[in-house]
Order: C-alpha cells, then structure tokens, then sequence
C-alpha cells in the first residue's frame, strides 16, 4: 500500500466520494451467521474505517447509501428493526469525531420515529463544524433516500415557492433550469459527487444519485461491504487520477 499512496501523490484527488455498500446479507450468510443483523453491523464497521480513509486521503466530502425508500417495506420486519438502530449508532458514531459533520439526505417522515430523531439530533450537534480543506469531512447519510423521490421532492419545492409567489405557469415554465432543480435536491449546494464506489461486484445506481451522478466516475469492487479493503480504496483512487473527466464533451 506505501507505494500506492506514494503514486497517488499530486495527482488528482475526489472531493466528493458516494459510496453504495452492498452484500452485507449475503457476507453474513456466507459465513453462517444466524440473522443478517451481523452482516449490517459488520458493514457499519467498515464505514467506519471507509471514512477514516477517505478523511486521511485528502476526501472533503463523503454521501453513504444506508437505507433507500425501498428497503423500507422491501425488508422483513425484524431485519428493518435491527438495520434502523445500527444506522442510529453509526449516525452516533461519526458524530462522535469532532472533525466530523454529519448531515441526512432523504425524507425523515417515512423513518421510524426513533431513527428520525437521531439523525436530526447529530446534524444540529454537527451543524457547526467547518469540513473541507484539509479540515474535515462532511458525511451525508442517505437515509429514507431515492433517487426518483428527491427529484419528484425538488420540482414539487419549486412548484409551492412558485405558487406561494402568485406567478403564472409560463413564467415557472421559463425559470426551471438544471441548476435551480440542483438547488432544490436534498443535497442542494453541495458539489456532485466526482467518484461512486459500490462493493459486491454488482453494477447499478439502485435508485442512488441519479441527477448528481450524471458525470461521476463508477468504481465496482467485487469485495462485499464488511470485506472492502484500504488497498481495494486507494486502488479506485489510482483509476480515478488515470481517468480524463469529459462532463459529457
């Protein structure tokens, strides 16, 4: 790994890393552990260290994929219980780096109440904390998140501000642009991300920042989540620095 870091030296770094975490079930399952609860807590371990890494490799922002929309009538009741309080604990957990801020990007009222207050309590704690620049990271946590449904949320914040200003459908018709649209998502004013990473080997979005991934780079490691490496990170770092981003030119 030295000489990996030393070849990532000057060249360029992501400023905003997303990261889909994916075969935590099946990892648990492969090892014959009785409930997929393991397999999630053991994912949340390893975030853990995934942000360690990208704090240490120069990252200024990091958005991980921890609970989609789906996933919250998609899982069992008893695996959706567990899930819900490791996301809390993790929430806790990066708060607890006073480097750290932490910020949910998804719609709070369909989460369990619990869940919901957490989350909101860490973003108040952390909402102080200057991140970037070699100072610190800011963590999104996509929770209660889809894609499709942010977008839907954004034009339907438009169209109220709209309303609410009395003006007519030809003049809301006239200012709808991709960045106003931008501006409006849950991540609105942050940079898109530059790099996606998703572990387990499978290649999709998953519903997963479509609008701000239209020009980021993809990365698959064939790692399921608890498995992911530093070596399988710092070589997404090296694909990524050999990569000519074109923005769709």
């Amino acid at each position: 790994m030295r000489r990996l870091r030393a070849g990532l030296e000057g060249r360029p770094t992501p400023q905003h890393v997303a990261m889909i975490i994916d075969g935590n079930r099946r990892w648990a399952k492969q090892l014959g552990l009785e409930s997929a609860a393991f397999g999630h807590r053991a994912g949340a371990d390893k975030m853990m260290e995934f942000l360690g890494w990208c704090d240490r490799a120069g990252v200024e922002r990091v958005t991980l994929y921890l609970l989609s929309i789906d996933n919250l009538t998609g899982r069992s009741s008893e695996e959706l219980s567990d899930l819900v309080e490791i996301i809390a604990d993790l929430a806790r957990r990066i708060a607890a780096n006073t480097r750290w801020r932490v910020q949910q990007v998804g719609q709070k009222e369909p989460l369990p109440e619990q869940l919901a207050a957490t989350l909101t309590e860490v973003e108040a704690a952390t909402a102080g904390r200057e991140c970037g620049s070699g100072q610190g990271l800011h963590v999104n946590l996509a929770v209660g998140y889809g894609g499709r449904s942010e977008i839907v949320d954004a034009i339907r914040r438009i169209v109220n501000k709209h309303a609410e200003d009395g003006e007519s459908l030809e003049a809301l018709a006239a200012r709808i642009t991709p960045e106003l649209i931008g501006e409006h998502l849950y991540t609105g004013g942050q940079p898109d991300p530059d790099l996606v990473i998703r572990t387990s080997g499978e290649q999709r979005l998953s519903d997963f920042m479509l609008w701000q991934s239209a020009h980021s780079e993809f990365y698959f490691v064939e790692a399921l989540g608890p498995d992911l490496r530093e070596v399988d990170f710092l070589r997404a770092l090296r694909d990524f620095a050999g990569r000519q981003r074109r923005f769709g030119h």
